[in-house]
């Protein structure tokens, strides 16, 4: 089983990146929690550290790897995919908040905040309550300045309308609608790519 790699970063893609460690290329899927730090790393040259979180089954056959900057990141992540209908991939993509945001909001049933993970809806939020409560006080104590952090919307939104203006020419008014509809539309927007992409999408 694998646990840890340290290698070339050879890859990035969307969700996920390959890394090269002894001869070997390594596909990981990044929950956005991680993928938000590698945006500034460079392919092909940047040498990269991964906690990684091994699943094989028989029904899933092909081993997955789930990568996480640290050891308590992925240690949250594998108590979080023992609630029941949160798999290995459906618990990745979820973790778009920051990891002591999500500990906090299961032991004060937050069903809101909770909401705001991707995938995860009225029904999985209660769930994940109802099985963690009493069991992430730890990581809810997590500083988050010492942690790989998603930033709020409103960190990011910024960056986009600035460029949306300065940039592309289109008025602060009308910005600061086609911003706010696209994050109405979609809630679980967590970085200024997938911000503008929605837009975008909108325009179209």
């Amino acid at each position: 089983m694998i646990r840890y790699i340290k290698g070339l970063l050879l890859k990035k893609e969307d969700d996920r990146v390959v890394i090269l460690a002894n001869g070997v290329g390594y596909e990981i899927l990044l929950p956005t929690v991680v993928r938000q730090t590698y945006n500034h790393k460079k392919a092909g040259e940047d040498e990269v550290e991964l906690y990684i979180s091994f699943h094989q089954t028989p029904q899933q056959p092909k081993p997955q790897l789930i990568g996480f900057n640290f050891e308590i990141e992925r240690e949250f992540f594998e108590k979080l995919i023992t609630v029941k209908d949160i798999g290995p991939t459906l618990g990745a993509k979820a973790l778009i908040l920051p990891i002591p945001k999500i500990a906090r909001a299961v032991e004060e049933r937050d069903v809101d905040t909770i909401m705001r993970l991707k995938g995860i809806g009225e029904r999985k939020a209660e769930m994940i309550i109802s099985a963690l409560r009493g069991k992430v006080g730890k990581f809810a104590l997590m500083r988050e300045d010492a942690i790989s952090v998603v930033p709020e919307p409103e960190d990011f939104r910024k960056q986009v309308e600035e460029v949306l203006v300065r940039d592309l020419g289109h008025k602060v008014s009308e910005v600061h609608q086609m911003v706010d509809d696209a994050i109405r539309r979609n809630p679980s927007i967590s970085s200024p790519e997938e911000l503008f992409e929605e837009v975008y999408r909108s325009r179209s």
